[in-house]
């Protein structure tokens, strides 16, 4: 474990975490909401510091990112652990476990072994996924400096429920960012994640203004988020906010590897094509569908001419653009290249 590096104490040995939008105040021998912090004697500690529960190489599309180094993998990997508590989680046997067993699981791999593993395999950039690298932060942090002194890059996929003070630590580490936003409804939020709404949108305006790559991802539940109205406003403020050549994911849910959702139907096929042509009326450039392979929805388009640019079924790719042009106009098609 590791002495947390954001929080502040309080009378009585108490603390006030300040890694996330929650702000916990948490008393002596309790955690946060996380379930990774805990106070112990009036310090704030990281329970999962250096205990990596998943290490893997994807497909950067997976994350998913279809304009930040396409075609390339990328070492993802994460702790137990998250300051949600959705529904939807498909990873929740690992976001979950330390609230509902209290074990902190993982294998102790320090920061310089995990830039040498990326180093080794060749690979461009480090994904701090599967859970939320915000809960994790103390290590993110560290394994992210050394990876930018080695010239690889750092993606985060995470729910965007950071606070400010985590945002101003990492920002200047973090090369890009897919930002679960989950619904456009502040009860979507408090009743079905265990947070709210507006923190997840002032971390999205942080991050454009910080010119940092943003992709932004809606799963699209039905009954729960898949109104017109809900994403026509989901599609409006990606537009207005993070402007017209930010990439939206509209995503298929399945119940049956969902945590809390198993009685509910998959999203229709039909529902993420309504979704994705909100977004095109919207304005936006880029909108794909997600989890449905074989959908021209997730190929690139040229904007300007229409051309197909980057064809993909599920995580291959074959590229048609010319150094990120269109090979048919040469319009810029806003793809992170290197």
């Amino acid at each position: 474990m590791k002495e947390c590096f954001l929080y502040k104490k309080l009378s009585e040995k108490k603390v006030r975490c300040q890694n996330c939008s929650h702000y916990c105040v948490i008393l002596p021998g309790r955690r946060g909401i996380c379930g990774v912090r805990e106070n112990i004697d009036g310090k704030l500690y990281a329970l999962n510091y250096k205990k990596v529960v998943a290490l893997n190489i994807d497909p950067i599309e997976k994350k998913p990112f279809f304009h930040f180094l396409p075609g390339t993998y990328s070492l993802s990997l994460a702790t137990v652990g998250c300051n949600f508590k959705c529904f939807s989680c498909q990873n929740f046997d690992i976001s979950q476990m330390p609230q509902i067993s209290g074990q902190i699981i993982g294998e102790e791999i320090e920061p310089k072994e995990v830039v040498r593993l990326a180093l080794e395999n060749k690979l461009p950039s480090i994904s701090y996924t599967y859970t939320e690298p915000t809960i994790f932060l103390e290590y993110a942090l560290e394994i992210m400096k050394i990876a930018k002194e080695k010239g690889l890059k750092n993606n985060w996929v995470t729910n965007g429920f950071t606070s400010k003070e985590a945002f101003d630590l990492v920002s200047p580490y973090l090369d890009a960012a897919n930002v679960d936003l989950k619904s456009f409804s502040d009860k979507f939020y408090l009743k079905y994640c265990g947070g709210r709404l507006k923190p997840v949108l002032d971390t999205l305006v942080r991050l454009k203004n910080k010119g940092i790559w943003v992709e932004v991802t809606t799963l699209v539940i039905p009954t729960l988020n898949d109104d017109i109205k809900n994403l026509k406003k989901t599609a409006e403020f990606i537009k207005k906010e993070l402007g017209p050549d930010t990439p939206w994911h509209v995503t298929q849910f399945c119940g049956k590897i969902s945590w809390k959702f198993q009685h509910i139907e998959d999203t229709p096929v039909e529902t993420l094509k309504r979704a994705y042509e909100i977004g095109k009326k919207a304005g936006l450039k880029y909108v794909y569908t997600g989890n449905v392979p074989g959908l021209p929805t997730e190929d690139t388009f040229c904007p300007k001419c229409g051309a197909l640019v980057i064809d993909r079924t599920g995580y291959i790719i074959h590229r048609h653009d010319k150094n990120g042009k269109c090979p048919k106009c040469g319009q810029d098609i806003n793809l992170i290249l290197k």
